[in-house]
């Protein structure tokens, strides 16, 4: 029952492609183990179950591991998106454009100008 609570999570996680995944269900609790890529995408994952159980839930345990600790994400630029627009998103504050644009300084030389398909690495800040 505990397991039909947190679907949503459990199909994130393989949205998200986690790796090692392992779900288990023990006397009321949900038990869910894996590695994320990024810290940004376990951050989507315990969203996702504060979402579902609130802030401190007692019948779910994560542990949840980041693959990648050297970056908070890693972002392919689509069509229409600004370094503001992408800081946005991830940090919730466009201005922080310029650290994005720092981390990346070795593919962009201004900040005004990204191409679709570029792979960027949001830095953890």
């Amino acid at each position: 029952m505990v397991k039909a609570k947190y679907q949503d999570v459990l199909d994130l996680g393989e949205q998200l492609n986690i790796q090692d995944g392992k779900v288990e269900e023990t006397n009321g609790q949900l038990k869910v183990w894996g590695t994320a890529a990024t810290q940004y995408e376990k951050n989507l994952l315990w969203d996702k179950i504060k979402e579902i159980g609130g802030d401190e839930p007692s019948d779910i345990m994560a542990d949840i591991k980041v693959a990648d600790e050297s970056v908070y994400a890693r972002h392919t630029v689509k069509s229409g998106e600004t370094l503001g627009k992408i800081a946005k998103h991830y940090y919730g504050d466009a201005m922080k454009y310029k650290e994005i644009f720092e981390a990346n300084t070795n593919i962009l030389k201004n900040p005004d100008l990204i191409h679709p398909d570029q792979e960027l690495v949001i830095p953890n800040l």
